[in-house]
């Protein structure tokens, strides 16, 4: 973006052309190729850069004593996560990608590492500001982590600036436009000019910079234009004020230009336009900033008398949170930047980045959800699932199958998860609902069927998760709309986080009273429902019942001693334990020459003892593949330790979202679903639930997805053993489908075969009484 040099009408140097500084290169050993005991048929790309690498692991033999403490047989958290952020960018780089879904990854990209920012560093800062100086399990520091990490965004940073530029010249093409402000004609400049003073400009608030007015309060992600002011150009003071740029309630970042798919952003257009904020002032200088706060602001609720009113003040102390990171065009004059870096509190060397494009690409989703469906996937509609037929009654058709699977997005949620909490809502059999509530839509009907059932009648109870990052203040409003309709609200076990998904419903059915449950690998929100792959599974099992009546009077209660389970594995206290088991069961049998092999999907994993475990069962032959979306501390490919284990993350159109875990079990397979990761905090901190799915017929549908993942030629990527990841190619002249595609396409036939009429097989002749 360019801007009217010194002298010039609007006497505005503001740039908007940013770049980020280089990080310094860092030379990588090639990657060597650790003799994996299963080898993919498939041709693959040179392998992502990555920077720092750690120290190869020396090759294992057999029997030798191997020590699992050891910090280079760990990955570290913070980088792997950023690694998967740049296999995200990868997506909006890939031109196999539709244009408008390249720029919706860019978006994604740029979202992910703002929240990176606020969750990670931020914490890490916390921990060097209290004199933390603990090693992780991979042997760092909180310092060596922040400065390795930075290294790493700065790069994506640029990276992600050279691809705008490309995506903006691929869009022209497409006559979709992203201009500057000195591009446009006098006469889009007159019309869009006129647009701002009408629609926008009352909103605008300029504040000033001087001893009568103190450094102004600068809001998390806001974006922001910094103008340094004289009364005349022969004025020797000069004066600073701060712009906040108006984006969201109806306002975008992206100002149409009369007709067509033509768009200026907002800041240039504010910067252009001074004038109406400064009149009779003379602009020397201008320049754009934007700061990333720490959301990282937890308060012991043990301590606390009343845990509404603490999150409320988390709330108000994340708003007010240290600063802890501050982006800058390039352009922008030093001594402005470092006057804002000196007022925030930074480090102007290592906190302050120079972008060079578009500060806080995150808004590029205004461009990529243009209606243009020509440069975007193929619209996607989730199908009902062929078993819940609208005819028949859900709670009829659950007990008659005894457990039904439904696999979202490509089965509609809204006829499955919300069906079955309205019915019950209406249903005058059913005598109580009970439900956990993490994260929900601001429009969401799972709250309505809810508020509809406690004036229906029914025992309405719900957990609500109060301190789910980020929706804390929906969570707060939803908890006091749900308790003025008389519904029991709590809000879970003191010190742990309610992470399970899971709803009850108790009917008085003709045999008596019978429970019917739903357990999810996702959140009860609609709009995610259509963007996450997940798994929900609906029983009337009366084991699970059973369990799950035990955990609800837990999370309402806090009480745990004498709670048996029958089947359902609850963390903290039941999953952990039971996962270390079966993984050790799985060495056992391999250590005897038996089948060992172990399948496990989840987002992150990262736990020590589950690492270790897994090192220790593929060290003994067991067979494992690991389906990572994300973070991941284990290095596969280790000859001697890990050369039997592989691990592979999957990006693409939807979020890989679902756990699965399987165990071979000496034939006698095990699968189970539940909203767990294998993170520390997932299995000692939080409270969750993995449920057995032990149907033949659902556990051939977990493991269709389990091996059409596996196979996927297309969004899949392997882990090497120095933590890096290859993407797989499919050979050349073919076009190999994602998985995702895969699930999309046989949803859609399950639907249609379930519509086909079946034919009936003709009758024979009847026989009078007494033929032959």
């Amino acid at each position: 973006m360019t801007q009217p040099r010194r002298g010039q009408k609007d006497n505005v140097t503001a740039a908007g052309s940013v770049r980020a500084p280089r990080a310094r290169a860092t030379k990588r050993a090639a990657a060597k190729k650790a003799g994996a005991a299963r080898k993919t048929s498939v041709r693959r790309s040179s392998p992502e850069t990555e920077a720092p690498i750690p120290p190869p692991a020396p090759p294992i033999a057999d029997g030798a004593k191997v020590d699992l403490d050891e910090p280079t047989l760990y990955l570290n958290r913070e980088l792997t996560w950023l690694a998967f952020n740049r296999r995200v960018l990868h997506e909006a780089e890939d031109p196999r990608t539709p244009l408008l879904d390249r720029v919706k990854f860019l978006a994604i990209a740029s979202g992910t590492i703002d929240e990176f920012e606020m969750k990670r560093i931020g914490g890490l800062k916390q921990q060097q500001a209290a004199g933390v100086y603990n090693l992780t399990v991979d042997g760092r520091t909180p310092q060596q982590q922040i400065t390795e990490c930075y290294g790493i965004m700065r790069e994506l940073q640029t990276r992600g600036e050279a691809l705008l530029r490309s995506l903006t010249k691929l869009l022209a093409k497409q006559d979709i436009h992203l201009k500057r402000w000195a591009d446009l004609t006098p006469a889009e400049q007159k019309s869009v000019r006129a647009h701002y003073i009408q629609n926008i400009f009352p909103l605008v608030t300029p504040q000033a910079m001087d001893p009568a007015h103190p450094f102004p309060f600068v809001s998390n992600l806001s974006l922001n234009i910094l103008v340094s002011l004289k009364h005349n150009p022969k004025d020797l003071n000069v004066h600073q004020a701060r712009v906040k740029v108006p984006i969201g309630s109806g306002i975008p970042r992206f100002l149409k230009v009369a007709d067509g798919h033509t768009f200026v952003r907002l800041e240039d257009v504010m910067a252009n336009n001074l004038d109406l904020l400064f009149p009779g002032m003379h602009v020397v200088e201008c320049g754009y900033f934007r700061v990333t706060r720490n959301a990282d602001v937890e308060r012991d609720e043990e301590q606390a008398d009343d845990l509404l009113s603490l999150i409320e003040t988390e709330l108000r102390d994340r708003k007010f949170a240290q600063v802890v990171g501050l982006n800058v065009n390039k352009g922008m004059a030093s001594h402005q930047w470092g006057m804002l870096a000196a007022e925030l509190g930074l480090d102007e060397h290592q906190d302050v980045v120079e972008i060079e494009g578009m500060l806080g690409m995150r808004d590029l989703t205004e461009i990529a959800f243009l209606d243009r469906p020509d440069l975007q996937d193929p619209p996607h509609h989730p199908v009902d699932h062929p078993a819940l037929s609208p005819d028949r009654n859900m709670f009829h058709v659950i007990r008659d199958a005894g457990s039904l699977l439904v696999h979202h997005p490509y089965e509609s949620f809204a006829t499955s998860v919300e069906r079955f909490l309205r019915i019950a809502s209406e249903d005058p059999k059913v005598r109580a609902i009970k439900t956990t509530l993490y994260r929900t839509s601001s429009d969401s009907k799972i709250i309505a069927h809810l508020l509809t059932a406690a004036r229906n009648g029914k025992q309405v109870a719900v957990v609500v998760e109060l301190k789910a990052r980020f929706d804390e203040q929906a969570n707060i409003r939803w908890a006091a709309r749900l308790e003025s309709a008389g519904i029991h609200v709590t809000y879970g076990v003191v010190g742990l986080k309610t992470h399970a998904k899971v709803v009850l419903v108790v009917r008085q059915d003709y045999n008596g009273l019978r429970r019917y449950a739903h357990f999810g690998t996702g959140n009860y929100h609609s709009g995610t429902a259509r963007l996450y792959g997940d798994i929900g599974l609906f029983t009337c099992d009366d084991d699970i019942g059973h369990d799950l009546t035990e955990l609800f009077n837990y999370l309402t209660t806090g009480y745990k001693p004498g709670r048996k389970y029958r089947k359902l594995l609850p963390a903290p206290k039941v999953l952990k334990p039971a996962l270390l088991a079966k993984i050790g069961r799985e060495a056992e049998a391999a250590k005897q020459g038996k089948k060992g092999r172990i399948i496990l999907k989840m987002n992150a994993l990262e736990d020590q003892d589950i690492v270790r475990a897994l090192y220790q069962a593929g060290r003994a032959g067991v067979s494992i593949d690991l389906i990572v979306r994300d973070t991941c501390r284990l290095r596969p490919g280790i000859p001697g330790l890990s050369d039997t284990i592989r691990v592979i993350s999957i990006v693409g159109r939807f979020l890989e979202h679902t756990r699965i875990y399987y165990f071979e079990n000496g034939g006698d397979e095990e699968y189970y679903i539940g909203s767990a990761d294998l993170m520390k905090r997932n299995l000692e901190s939080r409270v969750e639930s993995v449920v057995p799915v032990e149907a033949p017929d659902l556990q051939a549908g977990l493991r269709y997805i389990l091996d059409t993942q596996l196979a996927d030629q297309r969004s899949v990527w392997d882990m090497q053993s120095d933590g890096t990841y290859v993407q797989r190619k499919p050979k050349k002249g073919s076009r190999a489908r994602s998985c995702q595609e895969v699930f999309i396409e046989a949803a859609e036939t399950r639907r249609k075969q379930a519509r086909r009429p079946r034919r009936r097989k003709p009758k024979g002749p009847r026989r009078r009484n007494g033929g032959k």
